[in-house]
């Protein structure tokens, strides 16, 4: 029983440490957000600011075209959630239902392909793009934000997949519906919950990426989010911190809502792979 009780305190308190962990740089983030010069500056710095305010705000939509990069990377985000779904879905559910060897070979590259680093993709993708003529646009950088969740959107939604019994399937297959009717009319609704959280996961990649984005997009009229904060760091590395703390929390927001509202249908869906019907 103590050693019982006693593992079970660690685990609380490891836990806890973890927590931490990931709330201390938000936490930050948020109280940097909103101190005046002054007390960005000061020597001892406080966790609440004694005189918040909201200039820090104000100046970083003054400095920087926030609206016009966050519409761009609202363009970017959905573009790649609608396509990966819509490419995904099929996809998953001929990975989930089939039987051999082709569909375990491709179970095993979705896998594999996600151990791949940005540095290996960057070129060969660039190098596409440029003879399409799709460098520095976002119709460009939406296939690469495809390619990109495509891997994992496919993991996740054949999880959905072999969740749902085959036995309506073939109740559909008895009633004269074909392979593409079951799928739509049968198969779809079920799977609803996990395309809903497929597009919300590859919103959220797409929302937060900077690599791509960085090589890709040249002028400063189609450039993302998250590129445009760099512009809040001088040329000699020195960073103006309160209008990068505050455009740093808005640009964050977006991307805990979104995470906020799907983390369960996440978890849903690596634990429906797992289950064997």
């Amino acid at each position: 029983m103590r050693t019982s009780t006693g593992a079970r305190v660690g685990q609380y308190a490891a836990l806890f440490a973890y927590l931490v962990f990931l709330a201390f740089p938000f936490l930050w983030l948020i109280s940097t957000a909103f101190k005046p010069p002054r007390e960005l500056a000061s020597l001892h710095p406080t966790w609440i600011p004694e005189n918040p305010t909201l200039d820090n705000f104000r100046q970083a939509f003054d400095e920087q075209p926030l609206l016009h990069a966050g519409l761009n990377s609202l363009v970017a985000a959905l573009g790649a959630a609608v396509v990966a779904v819509l490419i995904a879905t099929p996809t998953a559910y001929v990975m989930a239902r089939r039987r051999g060897r082709l569909a375990k070979a491709a179970t095993g590259w979705v896998v594999v392909s996600q151990a791949f680093p940005f540095v290996l993709l960057i070129i060969p993708l660039f190098l596409v793009l440029k003879n399409l003529g799709l460098i520095n646009s976002v119709a460009g950088l939406v296939m690469v934000y495809v390619v990109w969740s495509l891997p994992f959107a496919l993991w996740m939604l054949a999880g959905y997949v072999r969740a749902v019994p085959r036995e309506l399937e073939e109740a559909a297959a008895v009633d004269g519906a074909g392979r593409l009717r079951t799928l739509v009319s049968v198969t779809a609704p079920l799977l609803a919950p996990g395309i809903v959280a497929t597009a919300l996961f590859a919103f959220i990649t797409a929302w937060n990426e900077f690599f791509f984005a960085l090589v890709l997009l040249k002028t400063p009229e189609k450039q993302t989010l998250p590129v445009v904060l760099t512009h809040f760091i001088g040329a000699e590395g020195v960073a103006d911190l309160g209008p990068l703390a505050a455009a740093a929390f808005l640009a964050t927001l977006p991307s805990l809502v979104v995470f906020a509202l799907i983390q369960r249908r996440i978890t849903g869906g690596m634990l429906a792979g797992a289950v064997k019907s």
